[in-house]
């Protein structure tokens, strides 16, 4: 059974694991943002500048990396598994 299973690379990443660790990464420090700068206006206090809204597009951003690594890492296994059967 187990030489039916195809094997990966030894080290066990697939080709988008940095994308989705990057992207999960951008995220945390756009939803800490997030929390910052909303924190003001619960709080009665004087509300940021402009600027430090935009940094909170980080989450998004961040979330579109980590996608853009999950295609990838699909992709990789599709081909994967494309290679394994035409090989039979």
């Amino acid at each position: 059974m187990r030489s039916e299973t195809p094997s990966g690379p030894s080290d066990d990443t697939a080709p988008g694991d940095g994308l989705v660790r990057a992207g999960a990464i951008v995220f945390i420090i756009g939803a800490v943002a997030t929390l910052v700068t909303v924190a003001p206006l619960f709080l009665g206090a004087e509300p940021f500048p402009p600027v430090a809204y935009a940094v909170c597009m980080l989450m998004g951003v961040g979330f579109l990396v980590a996608g853009a690594g999950v295609l990838r890492s699909i992709g990789a296994q599709r081909r994967q598994a494309r290679a394994a059967t035409q090989t039979r």
